[in-house]
């Protein structure tokens, strides 16, 4: 402010000449910095009024309390005018050092970190509205497991009971960790590399793991989306080609093709058509160019979208978020008018309360939120690190969460309505058969007359006549029963027939959609909306790549997006041999469940154990401007922590009990049978698991043995250049008590004292940490006392 100049211009003559000039040693004291020199001239240079004012505007800034926001710019001003004026008689030819700004660089964080408040501008993107990044958030954590693996484990875990595990489970380790990943991705605006070497070097790998887990899922989940785009590509033609058995010709006559008279005309052109699969994960059998060609157009549309980052794929995200919504609705609304759909919902959510004691379903209702968010993968840093810190993520995880639950419950609807028509249907016909074979055997003497009830009618016979005959048959031809031939036709049978993954998507939904009117449509409506969710998704794996790296190794984020695509691509060629889905099959159970779950619990570790929870709570404090609930406090300290052992430790049982193996697709057959993995295939399994969570230990090692120089014992050089930061890491020398230390006089300028500088304490040789995990840098003006750290 010019308070502090008026003071020195207000006595002209001699002593205001002196005055400039021992204004003029101070500049040249600070730029040679030697504490030696400012100790010699301490007394006369204090007793100019401009330099008494700095040095108390200075130090009553170190004292100020951490959250005084506004007082702090108001005496970042004040200083910076007073140094203005301090600096006014310089020489000419000193203009550009003027203009320049100080920069302090921390050698272990090569992007510093801009604060509040701060003259240099922070050029990360940022969202373009609020709307954009929820429908990122959303687009990435609605997936294609919330349409075909959901409504499975619902009907499986007990119906309408099951959601209320579900909804427990994500109270307790949902909502708070999904908070947790985006409270700290806002809080130091960094991928998940950046963000956990900023709470400590030494966890810098759980970054990495999440890279490489995001790698390995985005090589399997990619093909997924190459499968829908062919589905989606054969769908515009009437019938739909997986409508009939397609039939063979030979020299003498015509016939059905005997794979599929043997399953399912759905069911055929999934193995045969779509996928030509092989019989075993050892039989290559070359590459399927159909769904290579598809492959190729899936990673071309991600490249595509990724290319500028948020600010490509935000604008994509207004379609891709919110069109599987539509198509959902539209199929539910289509659903509940089908004979039978009804049946499929009430069966979907009656509910079987002995299954929830079962440990299995709480088991699996963990794994499925923990998983429905996308926790542990990066994309939630990765996205919650371009928006502004005092933006409510509090809010946006409870918002998120509870609209992944919503569309999950709203897929299951849509699937069980579709599932309810297709099993009547299938009752229907399996009505006609039986009735059929009674009436012959009624001909034939094998059953009387007499134990059909007379208002039976065999011409137009229902569901509930049907049963009420076989009953009685059953009874009465309890030894014989077996050898009639008869088979009960229930709907519930048929619903209880659980179908998940690809067997919902590619064979029980399209074969059901077959008997829709207008079925090009919706199979095009269906596919499309497949691939829009998992285009949602590969958004944020893709993203939880390329930020870190980016952030941490400052590459060009186009030249990186496209190296990252074509590498997968060609590696992703091994999912579309025609053994490709067994390896599918493998990466999906081996590449990320145990990882992921060691990921979060390091990161919760990280942020309640390393960082502190107590500071992480003032962290909150500071960027929502409201204290967050005492529930997250303990759910983050204590029950999720013991939640997530319990899910490892379960998951790691689960996997020693079960068989590693697959389900192999047999054409002589045309039926599935489980193979053991092979030699070769146990190491790849072992193989993926050990190299998704190999970073961690090996940055820790090299961390803690210090087996890379990382400048880690030097203090950070102060550097000028217009417009940008310069990272000059130097060694120690001299007198640990200088003011800033530097290669050489001419190097280091003066010092800009809008930026609060912390030195250590008096005789350590090596730097202490900054409250935020950043270094401090000393300054201290002679005989004064040693000036304790500042939180600002």
């Amino acid at each position: 402010m010019s308070t502090g100049t008026g003071i020195s211009r207000s006595k002209p003559g001699a002593s205001s000449t002196a005055c400039q000039k021992e204004d003029r040693t101070l500049n040249r004291s600070v730029t040679v910095v030697n504490m030696k020199q400012i100790t010699r001239q301490k007394e006369s240079l204090l007793q100019c009024p401009s330099v008494q004012l700095n040095v108390l505007l200075f130090c009553f800034k170190l004292q100020m309390p951490k959250n005084s926001k506004v007082v702090k710019r108001e005496l970042d001003d004040e200083v910076i005018e007073s140094v203005k004026d301090l600096l006014s008689n310089e020489d000419s030819s000193d203009d550009a050092f003027k203009k320049s700004e100080l920069m302090v660089d921390d050698p272990e964080e090569k992007d510093v970190d801009v604060e509040e408040g701060s003259d240099v501008e922070d050029e990360r993107p940022a969202w373009n509205s609020k709307l954009q990044y929820i429908l990122a958030q959303v687009g990435f954590s609605v997936g294609l497991g919330n349409v075909w693996r959901f409504p499975y484990l619902c009907q499986k875990n007990g119906g309408g009971a099951y959601l209320v595990p579900y909804l427990i489970l994500l109270l307790i380790i949902g909502i708070p960790l999904f908070f947790l990943e985006l409270a700290v991705g806002q809080r130091i605006r960094r991928g998940s590399i950046g963000v956990w070497n900023y709470i400590s070097p030494k966890l810098g790998g759980i970054g990495f793991a999440s890279c490489v887990v995001c790698f390995f899922v985005a090589l399997y989940y990619n093909v997924i989306i190459g499968w829908s785009l062919f589905y989606f590509s054969q769908s515009f033609q009437h019938p739909l080609p997986w409508d009939q058995c397609p039939l063979v010709k030979n020299a003498s006559h015509t016939f059905v093709e005997p794979e599929c008279e043997k399953s399912s005309a759905t069911t055929y052109y999934w193995y045969r058509e779509a996928l030509n699969i092989s019989s075993s994960l050892s039989e290559s059998g070359g590459l399927n160019w159909k769904m290579t060609v598809c492959l190729l157009a899936a990673w071309v549309m991600v490249c595509l979208a990724m290319i500028k980052g948020i600010q490509s794929s935000g604008k994509i995200m207004y379609f891709s978020s919110l069109f599987p919504y539509v198509v959902l609705l539209c199929f539910l609304i289509r659903g509940l008018l089908l004979n039978g759909s009804v049946d499929g919902i009430r069966h979907m959510f009656t509910p079987k309360l002995e299954i929830m004691l079962d440990p299995k379903v709480w088991r699996e209702a963990a794994t499925q939120v923990f998983f429905a968010l996308g926790l542990g993968f990066g994309g939630v840093i990765a996205f919650s690190s371009y928006n502004k810190r005092d933006n409510n993520c509090h809010f946006d995880a409870v918002l998120v969460s509870f609209i992944n639950f919503f569309t999950s419950v709203l897929a299951t609807l849509v699937v069980f309505a579709v599932l309810g028509f297709k099993a009547n249907i299938i009752n229907e016909k399996c009505v006609t058969q039986n009735s059929e074979k009674i009436l012959k055997l009624l001909k034939m003497g094998n059953l009387s007359q007499d134990m059909i009830p007379h208002h039976i009618n065999f011409s137009s016979i229902t569901a509930e006549d049907y049963n009420l005959v076989y009953d009685i048959i059953q009874k009465v031809k309890e030894k014989q029963f077996d050898s009639l031939g008869l088979k009960s036709c229930k709907i519930e049978d048929e619903l209880d027939k659980a179908v998940q993954g690809t067997g919902l998507a590619f064979i029980a939904f399209t074969e059901a959609m077959t008997h829709f009117p207008a079925s090009p449509f919706w199979s095009v409506m269906f596919f499309l909306m497949l691939v829009n969710l998992g285009l949602g998704s590969m958004f944020g794996t893709i993203e939880g790549i390329i930020t870190p790296v980016v952030d941490t190794f400052k590459v060009r984020k186009e030249i990186l997006t496209v190296i990252c695509c074509l590498v997968a691509f060609f590696i992703g060629l091994i999912f579309v041999q025609r053994s490709g889905n067994y390896f599918v099959t493998m990466f999906d159970d081996y590449s990320a469940t145990l990882p992921l779950l060691i990921v979060v619990i390091l990161e919760n570790i990280a942020v309640i154990r390393i960082y502190g929870i107590d500071k992480f709570m003032e962290d909150l404090k500071d960027m929502l401007g409201f204290s967050p609930s005492q529930y997250y406090y303990y759910m983050w300290k204590y029950v999720s922590p013991f939640v997530l052992l319990c899910l490892l430790v379960a998951s790691i049982v689960q996997m020693g009990l079960s068989p590693p193996g697959y389900n192999a697709w047999i054409e002589d057959t045309a039926m599935e049978e489980f193979h053991s993995y092979p030699t070769w295939g146990m190491i790849v399994c072992i193989s993926l698991m050990v190299l998704a969570i190999l970073p961690v230990p090996i940055v820790f090692i090299v961390r803690r043995c210090n087996l890379i120089d990382d400048n880690s014992g030097s203090l950070a050089s102060v550097s000028y250049k217009r417009g940008r930061i310069i990272k000059e890491p130097v060694n120690l020398e001299g007198d640990n008590t200088s003011l800033i230390h530097g290669k050489s006089p001419s190097e280091v300028p003066s010092p800009n004292f809008g930026k609060n500088i912390y030195r250590k304490q008096t005789g350590s040789p090596t730097l202490d940490t900054a409250p935020n995990g950043r270094y401090g840098i000393g300054y201290l003006m002679a005989d004064m006392p040693d000036m304790p750290e500042s939180d600002l």
